[in-house]
């Protein structure tokens, strides 16, 4: 927001493309609901002067958020309330939720995914959303990795954004998961204290 032109430029040539296939505009960084609304406002204002000028473009182009950082993990559901969808980018959350950054050598032993506190994150992000009905996908580390599938799957993510060498390997462990037996271990994995209690309850899922 600090580049105001320069992010209505953006905006103007993303809705200007939108003419020519699907697009979906996808905010990164999100931490205050503000952020949303100018972002709606900048949109609103440009699709007016799009159209007066004549140039095509979908009316209808979605704006979904990245929820990346506890603020926004926390408030999710004021965020869905402006946003079409959401997607977890979890790489931040976790080091924004831990305070640990996973390229210091010094403390990146204690970059965990499976720390309670990114599950129960996780896991409120993903509920709200599905209440709310707002599409929620995920797109970092986590969501590419076939050990933490069946984890994610039990917390209620169904759609995931991983590289190609990583869909045949996730792929089949969704087709091989067991959705009630998942479905029931959510209490315990929500109840559990330490990541090591996480890992224990994946073993036997």
């Amino acid at each position: 927001m600090a580049e105001t032109q320069l992010f209505r430029t953006q905006l103007r040539a993303l809705l200007r493309a939108s003419a020519y296939g699907k697009i979906k505009l996808l905010v990164p960084m999100l931490s205050n609901l503000n952020e949303v609304r100018q972002t709606r406002r900048h949109l609103e204002e440009i699709k007016e002067q799009l159209a007066a000028d004549g140039i095509p473009f979908d009316a209808g182009i979605e704006l979904g958020g990245m929820i990346e950082v506890p603020a926004a993990a926390l408030t999710v559901g004021a965020f869905l309330k402006q946003l079409d969808f959401v997607s977890i980018g979890t790489n931040d959350l976790i080091q924004y939720t831990l305070a640990v950054d996973r390229n210091d050598d010094a403390v990146s032993y204690l970059h965990d995914p499976l720390h309670p506190a990114v599950i129960q994150l996780l896991h409120h992000v993903i509920s709200t959303a599905d209440r709310i009905g707002k599409p929620v996908s995920m797109c970092g580390e986590m969501a590419g990795d076939p050990q933490l599938t069946t984890l994610l799957l039990a917390l209620g993510l169904r759609r995931f954004s991983m590289l190609p060498a990583q869909l045949l390997k996730v792929k089949r462990r969704i087709l091989d998961a067991d959705m009630g037996k998942l479905q029931r271990a959510v209490p315990e994995l929500l109840q559990a204290e330490d990541a090591n209690a996480v890992r224990a309850l994946l073993a036997d899922l």
